[in-house]
């Protein structure tokens, strides 16, 4: 064990920089200067109340989890498993190390959202936050958390771009109709071709209502809607016949 002090955590914090997270590690900021401001600490107030206090005997994974924001104050609330997943080495890095400074027993694993059925678990609480956007592939992803690794709660994140309404969308239409289309309320995907925010990893932004559509189609049901791109989602079982996540032919007699 190191004994920090906070000249040794700004050293190593500087070191192991830029940080998307801006962690308060007992007093050193390790990124002050963040245009979001006391990110992800101000986003994280918008619905902390919407996930239990108390997370003693339940487990949590956290998909994408950066710098560990979100594993540590899971942990903090007394969950007895905390892992947090990303396919990011530098963030997993600055991971390991807040939480060491902050003296948490929280587990961090190389891994893509991709892979999460390799994990054999099922968790209380996942977060997926901040991650949608950056897939090439979002809905797979979705049905792939919701079929691997969801138990009960999911807390879900977007970057939204477009109209914050959110259209009544009949379950059909008939094959000449259209305007709905133009609906700004209706459910949009907006594909990013090249870059968005000098990220090219920025793949897509949905609207509002495309979040939580995607999200209903992946097997969720949302319990409630603290922030404008916060959704707190609850595990439904799949009903015989539903499509869920599609996988590709391993092959074999008949393939």
């Amino acid at each position: 064990m190191t004994a920090w002090t906070q000249d040794t955590i700004r050293e190593r914090a500087a070191s192991l920089g830029p940080w998307f997270h801006n962690l308060n590690l007992r007093g050193v900021h390790t990124a002050p200067d963040h245009f979001l401001g006391d990110f992800p600490a101000v986003k994280w107030r918008s619905f902390a109340d919407d996930i239990p206090h108390d997370l003693t005997g339940r487990s949590v994974l956290d998909i994408g989890c950066n710098g560990g924001f979100y594993t540590m104050e899971m942990k903090r609330r007394g969950a007895d498993r905390v892992l947090g997943i990303d396919f990011d080495d530098d963030y997993l890095a600055q991971a390991r190390f807040a939480a060491e400074v902050e003296g948490l027993d929280v587990e961090f694993r190389r891994m893509s959202v991709y892979d999460v059925g390799a994990l054999g678990e099922k968790f209380d609480v996942v977060f997926f936050i901040g991650v949608l956007y950056h897939l090439r592939h979002p809905l797979l992803a979705l049905d792939l958390v919701h079929e691997h690794v969801t138990r009960d709660l999911l807390v879900f994140q977007s970057m939204q771009r477009g109209a914050n309404a959110m259209a009544a969308v009949k379950p059909d239409y008939a094959f000449w109709e259209q305007d709905h289309f133009d609906d700004p309320g209706y459910p949009k995907l907006h594909f990013i071709e090249h870059e968005y925010a000098h990220d090219n990893t920025n793949w897509w932004a949905p609207n509002r209502a495309c979040s939580a559509a995607m999200l209903r189609s992946a097997g969720y049901e949302i319990v409630s809607h603290p922030e404008e791109e916060i959704f707190i989602c609850r595990h439904v079982p799949r009903q015989a016949g539903e499509y869920g996540a599609v996988y590709p032919s391993q092959g074999g007699a008949g393939a």
